[in-house]
């Protein structure tokens, strides 16, 4: 993926934070530019259009607008689409340079299968890639206990009925409010964080405390069985409560605040 990212280094592609969804957007128009060399990338997008259509893609139906600012220092309406959808308008290119991207979607999607057949292979892809980003040994170790702890939650709440997704993600977001007393956003937020994982930049007392809520919140659904959303949220919130105790208790005993604003580029340097 860096050899295909590359292709964009001397491109101004126009860009979107999306602070509510959580998502970039992209200029659709900037994209094509970049992939094809065109100096006609509205003509062409346009007649991209109608091939995804005969593809049968409801791609061209998705893409949204937003006002972007122009060569000329207007501003105007401008196709934009998300990552995923990106990734996806790249599939129909066919130009030289979008090849690297189209490897590399095509190897992400072999790891994947291959993660799903052995999810073992998906810790040990895990363990190298925060041995390459200059974590230490004693975080990594928490951060892949963590993801194990993690799973069960979900297994838990799979069982229960909880769909993913959305439900998921607001499940989530009750457990960390629940123990830290902010949600998930604003917990970014004080970290400097927009798309990056939150847990991948937490301590080691962050990662123990977001572990003992979680796999408390397992061991309540063990025993109480719930049944859908509102059931497991209730779980989700006690299962916090738990590692807010503790929390409050360590903070107490030390008199130092256990959230700081310590994100992974400070981490790395521990």
């Amino acid at each position: 993926m860096e050899t295909a990212l590359k292709l964009f280094e001397d491109k101004k592609i126009r860009t979107h934070w999306d602070e509510s969804q959580e998502k970039w957007y992209f200029s659709v128009v900037d994209v094509v530019a970049a992939l094809t060399g065109t100096e006609r990338p509205r003509k062409y997008w346009n007649d991209l259009k109608i091939k995804l259509r005969q593809e049968g893609s409801e791609l061209s139906e998705k893409i949204g607008q937003l006002k972007m600012q122009s060569s000329d220092g207007k501003f105007y309406n401008t196709d934009v689409a998300d990552t995923e959808q990106i990734l996806r308008l790249i599939q129909s290119v066919p130009s030289k340079k979008a090849e690297p991207f189209k490897i590399w979607l095509a190897k992400v999607g072999s790891e994947r299968i291959d993660e799903i057949a052995d999810p073992e292979i998906a810790i040990q892809r895990a363990l190298r890639y925060y041995q390459r980003m200059g974590y230490s040994n004693e975080w990594i170790a928490q951060r892949l206990k963590s993801i194990e702890i993690r799973k069960d939650l979900t297994n838990e709440w799979d069982r229960g009925g909880v769909k993913h997704g959305l439900e998921y993600a607001l499940l989530t977001d009750e457990i960390t409010r629940a123990w830290s007393g902010m949600n998930t956003r604003d917990y970014k937020k004080i970290k400097g964080l927009k798309k990056e994982s939150l847990r991948d930049n937490m301590t080691n007392a962050e990662l123990v405390l977001n572990m003992l809520a979680e796999l408390s919140a397992t061991e309540i659904s063990k025993k109480e069985n719930p049944k859908g959303f509102r059931e497991n949220m209730r779980v989700a919130s006690r299962g916090g409560g738990v590692a807010r105790a503790a929390k409050l208790q360590l903070e107490k005993e030390t008199g130092k605040k256990i959230i700081t604003g310590r994100n992974a580029k400070l981490l790395k340097k521990d």
